[in-house]
């Protein structure tokens, strides 16, 4: 992994990933919005509101992803000193917030009409909405020191304490008797849901995953260039000062 540490390196291979993951993006997405919307049947119970699964369980599944990408990336900084580790983190964490806010947004959109209320404070949902805290904490954290190295192994230590939210999200409704329905899809036994359903779901899923990779390379090319602006400034400025 330290072949790709040199950031010059690393804008080259973005630079030639970019055009085909935000391709491959577009049109997965396109694909997955026209088969949820016009091609997937309405339920037999939830009518056209079942519409709102195809963002909602997506955006649900980024957002523990998102935050596995954040840990892993904060473990790898912390132990091996990978140089683009705590960058990828860094990219990664408002993604990973968007995903989990996209999922609370549109779960409250269904529970109104499923559930008769927009919220309940149930094992599922306390845990998403923890985890949403946690994206903000790292978030913070990262810009919260003068010294960006304290603030970034600050980040990286509750990344890899907030791991511990990610099963409990994942078993909630196992674990505990919640209104949030249970897994019908990743679990033992293989799916629940209706062919019909399941590919429009599983292609809008791969869409956000190959939107969650062109946009983490984005912006880890921005994080790159904005620190060696920063480099820049910094000599120019030690150069000034000099008699």
């Amino acid at each position: 992994m330290h072949r790709f540490a040199n950031p010059a390196r690393f804008r080259r291979i973005a630079d030639a990933l970019l055009p085909w993951v935000g391709g491959a993006a577009a049109i997965t997405l396109a694909v997955g919005i026209y088969l949820s919307l016009f091609v997937a049947p309405p339920d037999y119970q939830q009518g056209e509101t079942v519409r709102i699964m195809f963002v909602h369980v997506p955006s649900a599944w980024m957002a523990l992803f998102c935050y596995l990408v954040v840990a892993v990336a904060s473990l790898v900084a912390l132990v091996w000193k990978h140089p683009l580790a705590h960058i990828a983190a860094k990219s990664a964490s408002p993604i990973g917030a968007a995903f989990t806010f996209l999922a609370l947004f549109t779960g409250s959109l269904w529970g109104k009409p499923m559930w008769g209320t927009w919220w309940v404070w149930d094992a599922r949902l306390t845990s998403m909405l923890l985890l949403f805290f946690l994206y903000l904490g790292h978030m913070a954290l990262m810009n919260a020191f003068e010294n960006p190295e304290r603030g970034q192994k600050t980040a990286a230590v509750l990344a890899l304490v907030g791991v511990v939210n990610l099963p409990i999200i994942k078993f909630s409704v196992d674990w505990w008797n919640t209104l949030h329905q249970p897994a019908s899809v990743l679990r033992m036994g293989g799916p629940t849901i209706d062919a019909s359903m399941l590919w429009p779901l599983l292609i809008m899923a791969l869409g956000f995953k190959l939107y969650f990779v062109t946009v983490l390379l984005i912006r880890m090319k921005s994080e790159l260039l904005a620190a060696r602006a920063r480099s820049l400034r910094q000599l120019a400025i030690q150069q000034a000062s000099r008699p």
